[in-house]
């Protein structure tokens, strides 16, 4: 299974915004190098699924809404992907026309495969991700590319 940009770009943001108290689009986009208005679609997603919180006025921008340890990966993962099938035929809802599909055994072992990638992921949080001997090399990430923190 490979992320698409969108699910990748999401988890991008949630795990900047893990390390400060707040950030605009600007500053992620630019750090990370991605579209300003490809990020807002994202952050717009990630705010109507309350992931995020926008604040508006000076001093605003974006925050978790939600504390780091409470938001799952998979579940991120989940909301953010248009599908979560590693190959069509896993979809319940299936109507191809593959002819191995009534006894096809890979299926089975695709299936096993994604059911442990998505476990994996739903034993871990944001938090996880944010380990204090990284905080460090975050802060220097942002003086090198300009970034306030």
């Amino acid at each position: 299974m490979q992320l698409t940009k969108h699910t990748d770009y999401a988890l991008r943001v949630l795990i900047w915004l893990g390390y400060r108290e707040r950030a605009t689009i600007a500053e992620i986009a630019g750090a990370h190098r991605i579209s300003q208005n490809h990020l807002m679609k994202v952050v717009h997603q990630l705010a109507k699924l309350g992931y995020v919180e926008t604040v508006r006025g000076k001093g605003g921008g974006l925050k978790l809404a939600r504390p780091a340890h409470e938001i799952s990966v998979g579940e991120v993962v989940r909301a953010t992907e248009e599908t979560l099938y590693v190959v069509e035929c896993l979809a319940d809802d299936y109507a191809g026309d593959c002819r191995l599909n009534a006894a096809c055994m890979l299926k089975s072992a695709l299936r096993d495969a994604q059911n442990a990638f998505f476990e994996t992921l739903d034993q871990c949080s944001l938090q996880d991700l944010l380990p204090k001997r990284r905080e460090s090399a975050v802060v220097r990430f942002h003086k090198s590319t300009g970034a306030s923190h």
